[in-house]
């Protein structure tokens, strides 16, 4: 494989599909699209038109292709586990869009595929571990320059929801990404979880809990706040403050300059998740891309360990959500096989 370019099949042609197509045509080196599968044919082919990949309906088609290398799943999540076993059973590496599966009970099954075949070959999309800025507060929190982590404050803002998002996505489908980076930047489980919300804004959906406040319990005594509010209005924000015992960092602040001028002041609001992670989306893929190559996994990637983690953090959080009551994330003992290297 190391001779010659990855040679990448992709399933799923929707929204983030078609950016990953664009991303691995034009903007990982080292690898190209051959194959894009979707249920709706037309679809496919239109993101596989200009790339020189082929389309099909099928996504079973692609992942036995002998000319696909490795697969990138863009498909929605309650359809990840069949795919992903497939993939495991051909012994090809992916990239799995978040979430690895929807539910911990299925997260399992994939993890003891993967176990049982002895080789590392999955990783999920959680695409903030390369970000420039969370990468860089990572560094800073495991250098112990501010002394030891106490404090997340994180928010999570869009600035609107699409057709059908309901209280349990909010959860499923944008927390779970402080899920994972909460377990990342401070190397601790996730020991509890729990969910208020206050009087829903105008501009939400009747019927959506918009916004709401997480609260996150680490194992290692950390608390994490997380602001979620799906329609914001006024664009894209994704921040996290970091409270140590001898200083504070920030990410996330709002994108370009800040500029002063008569009397007021401001600067930009990033529109969606894309403006926002770009740059990180392509460099998960390079990372991902370059490894797959070389017959191995980016250790700076999450495992199917990491998506499995996330899964049991979510389904803890809608029950929270559900009860109003503090819920407890209840793990599978780490198997050896995902021990950190």
């Amino acid at each position: 494989m190391s001779e010659h370019d990855l040679r990448v099949g992709l399933v799923g042609a929707g929204r983030m599909g078609a950016d990953h197509a664009v991303r691995v045509h034009e903007r990982t080196s080292g690898a190209r699209l051959v194959a894009v599968a979707d249920p709706d044919l037309e679809r496919a082919q239109q993101v596989a038109d200009g790339t020189g990949a082929r389309a099909a309906q099928d996504p079973y088609d692609v992942i036995t292709a002998s000319d696909v290398d490795a697969l990138v799943i863009a498909s929605p999540g309650a359809v990840h586990e069949p795919l992903l076993l497939a993939a495991i059973e051909r012994g090809v590496p992916v990239l799995c869009e978040k979430p690895l599966t929807p539910d911990a009970q299925s997260s399992l099954r994939v993890l003891e595929a993967e176990e049982k075949r002895g080789q590392r070959l999955i990783q999920v999309g959680f695409m903030r571990r390369f970000d420039a800025e969370y990468v860089e507060l990572k560094r800073l929190l495991g250098s112990g320059e501010l002394g030891r982590a106490l404090l997340l404050h994180c928010a999570h803002r869009n600035p609107f929801s699409p057709p059908g998002f309901t209280s349990q996505m909010m959860v499923y489908d944008s927390v779970v990404h402080e899920f994972d980076t909460t377990r990342w930047l401070l190397d601790d489980e996730i020991a509890a979880v729990s969910v208020r919300a206050p009087r829903s804004s105008e501009q939400s959906p009747e019927g959506l809990l918009d916004p709401q406040l997480v609260t996150i319990e680490t194992a290692g005594g950390v608390l994490v706040d997380v602001e979620i509010f799906v329609n914001c209005g006024f664009g894209y924000q994704v921040r996290c403050e970091a409270v140590a015992e001898r200083g504070t960092a920030l990410i996330g602040a709002d994108g370009g300059p800040l500029v002063h001028r008569n009397k007021q002041w401001g600067g930009a609001v990033t529109a969606d998740f894309r403006d926002r992670f770009g740059a990180a989306f392509d460099r998960e893929f390079q990372r991902w891309a370059d490894a797959a190559r070389r017959g191995e996994v980016d250790g700076e990637g999450a495992s199917a360990w990491d998506g499995y983690a996330a899964a049991v953090a979510c389904e803890a959080g809608v029950r929270a959500q559900a009860t109003g009551d503090r819920t407890e994330v209840e793990l599978v003992d780490r198997p050896d096989f995902y021990a950190k290297s």
